[in-house]
């Protein structure tokens, strides 16, 4: 399993709506909300076999109400 974070920027007033959405997927492991340019951070392990572009695209990407996203890879754990 490869450890990977999202942060999703949301529309106003939207951010709710989509941490809900998110949850409902079942794919995330971790999700808080964050101060700063981004309003959500989602914690996932994606299987070795999965495309990390395709599996995020399928599975979260299409939620209504993000305005941006943005992927960091984790390559090992201290």
């Amino acid at each position: 399993m490869r450890c990977v974070f999202v942060q999703f920027r949301c529309q106003p007033g939207k951010t709710y709506e989509v941490a809900d959405a998110i949850y409902d997927r079942e794919v995330v492991s971790e999700l808080y909300s964050t101060s700063g340019e981004y309003d959500l951070i989602a914690k996932l392990y994606i299987p070795e076999s999965e495309d990390i572009g395709h599996f995020l695209s399928e599975r979260l990407f299409d939620i209504p109400g993000i305005n941006r996203t943005l992927t960091t890879m984790t390559f090992r754990a201290f």
